[in-house]
């Protein structure tokens, strides 16, 4: 295989059907271990939180070929402000 063909792959969220959407979101809230500080927040609200980002394109669900794996990231917030400015 080359290399262009193992790049990860930015899924849009939309593509996804509702039940594997939020299997995917809960995998990653789950693993991702982040400390919210005082306030502990449920599972639902941990996923409410993100599938609002992935809404808002904040944001974005990537499969890597590589490693077989998906994984929710977070976009830069430099190309977020170029992307707002480009549609003004």
């Amino acid at each position: 295989m080359d290399e262009e063909s193992l790049s990860a792959v930015v899924v849009p969220h939309t593509e996804l059907n509702p039940e594997l959407l939020r299997s995917v979101i809960e995998s990653f809230v789950l693993r991702e271990g982040t400390d919210y500080g005082e306030r502990e927040f449920s599972l639902e609200d941990k996923v409410r939180r993100v599938m609002r980002q992935l809404e808002r394109g904040e944001a974005q669900i990537v499969f890597d070929p590589r490693t077989d794996s998906v994984d929710i990231v977070v976009v830069c917030s430099a190309r977020l402000r170029t992307d707002v400015r480009s549609r003004t």
